[in-house]
């Protein structure tokens, strides 16, 4: 019954999103990993215009995409499961939609991989096995988790944790998502050994990959390129890799943007998200904002040749 009012609410909203305007044309607003560290992320949200001083959500017809990792290494893996439901439901009233991701650490909790768990934490479930019952697939985040996306793309830019390889992306986005809710669940009862570094939940999977973050680019990017080809798109966004120096980086012209900044205090607790609108790109800081690199706005494959031969000049949204 919860998964069916999920799902149900779930394209409701979409449908609803839209017919008001296109992606292209709606405000975009993406967060990296939160690791347990509420007062932070609501800073964010605050300061991004999302929420008001009660966490109410008043970011009108904006998207808002979370790209995993909020559990873990912070005590307040509730609040912040339970601040993203609450947004998921308010913002479909202005017209707005929440889109929260899987990350690896939602997954190792799914699993019963709790390495990273913060000393102290399960008390605020009310013990280990209180908290082991809530990561189960009928648990309060459990059912929650094991109904989320892997990735998305809005417009012409595709989220993820990890990053998306060509050997994923020729399949689609559907297909991943698709293979993600066939597995998660026979993946959790295996307590994740029935995984490869190949599979979908394996260290080259979306929420695992970290070489467009850390690979040569002169290597990596025609990699990238292949991958958002064959997703028909123009960027990627990603978080997982944390950016020591607290800001948001771009690498292959911005065709990847790399959203970890180290928002939990165990990381530096670091504040900031970016903000897409059209083609444009901006870094948004507690106390400045800043233009981002941005790659030319997609063109199908098939436009891409006029009939001399040339390429076709890409044109900004």
């Amino acid at each position: 019954m919860i998964k069916s009012a999920i799902l149900l609410l779930t394209t409701l909203v979409i449908a609803s999103a839209a017919a008001k305007k296109t992606e292209f044309e709606r405000r975009i607003v993406a967060l990296g990993d939160l690791h347990g560290d509420l007062p932070n992320t609501l800073a964010i949200l605050k300061f991004s215009k999302l929420i008001d001083q009660d966490h109410h959500w008043i970011g009108g017809d904006s998207i808002f995409v979370q790209t995993g990792d909020v559990v873990d290494r912070g005590t307040d893996t509730i609040a912040l499961y339970e601040l993203i439901q609450q947004m998921r439901k308010e913002a479909p009233l202005q017209g707005g939609l929440v889109i929260p991701l899987l990350g690896n650490h939602e997954i190792m909790n799914l699993v019963g991989d709790w390495r990273y768990v913060y000393p102290g934490e399960p008390e605020t479930f009310g013990g280990v096995e209180a908290r082991k019952k809530a990561f189960e697939a009928d648990g309060f985040i459990g059912e929650y988790l094991t109904l989320l996306n892997m990735t998305t793309k809005v417009g012409s830019t595709v989220f993820c944790h990890g990053g998306i390889t060509p050997h994923f992306s020729k399949f689609g986005i559907d297909w991943i998502n698709d293979q993600t809710h066939d597995s998660i669940i026979p993946y959790m009862k295996s307590h994740g050994r029935r995984g490869d570094k190949h599979g979908i939940f394996g260290n080259e999977g979306p929420t695992w990959y970290r070489g467009y973050a850390l690979d040569d680019e002169d290597e990596i990017c025609s990699v990238l390129d292949k991958a958002l080809d064959m997703m028909e798109a123009n960027r990627m966004v990603v978080g997982h890799t944390v950016q020591h120096d607290g800001a948001i980086h771009t690498r292959c012209g911005g065709k990847i943007i790399l959203i970890d900044i180290g928002i939990s205090k165990a990381y530096g607790g670091r504040k900031g998200a970016i903000e897409i609108r059209g083609n444009k790109v901006t870094a948004l800081y507690s106390t400045y904002n800043e233009l981002l690199d941005t790659p030319p706005a997609y063109v199908p494959l098939h436009q891409r040749k006029n009939n001399g031969g040339q390429k076709v000049i890409h044109q900004e949204l």
